[in-house]
């Protein structure tokens, strides 16, 4: 079962850090889902060798992260903003091709935690 935590309340500009525990699939990643939004992939990471992969619109305030030593699936969110705020979800998966990677799509994830609202506004 994957369980997230750091959720909450955040003025724009603010950092959050999210965590879920790690299921020890090959391919955990990040998702979040604004009201009246699908569902969309914010980051990933192949856990074996810790490759990271990243949305287009994630890149450069996102930092996803493995920390072995206390199982835990980290994301690290800078300089919020309000379009930022959603339901975020960690999510665990097989890898897909060859070489394995890690897809950013929410139907490729088989298994997945019930979600941590992060909102950021004034």
């Amino acid at each position: 079962q994957l369980v997230e935590s750091g959720g909450g309340s955040v003025q724009p500009g603010g950092s959050l850090r999210l965590s879920c525990v790690v299921s020890g699939a090959n391919c955990m990643g990040w998702f979040r889902q604004a009201p009246g939004e699908e569902r969309v992939g914010v980051a990933a990471i192949y856990t074996s060798s810790k490759t990271t992969y990243y949305a287009e619109s994630a890149k450069g305030r996102f930092t996803i992260s493995q920390m072995n030593a206390v199982k835990a699936l980290q994301l690290q969110i800078n300089d919020l903003r309000p379009d930022d705020s959603a339901v975020y979800y960690c999510a665990a998966a097989g890898a897909l091709g060859w070489p394995p990677n890690c897809s950013l799509m929410p139907n490729d994830y088989s298994w997945w935690g019930q979600g941590t609202q992060v909102t950021v506004s004034a």
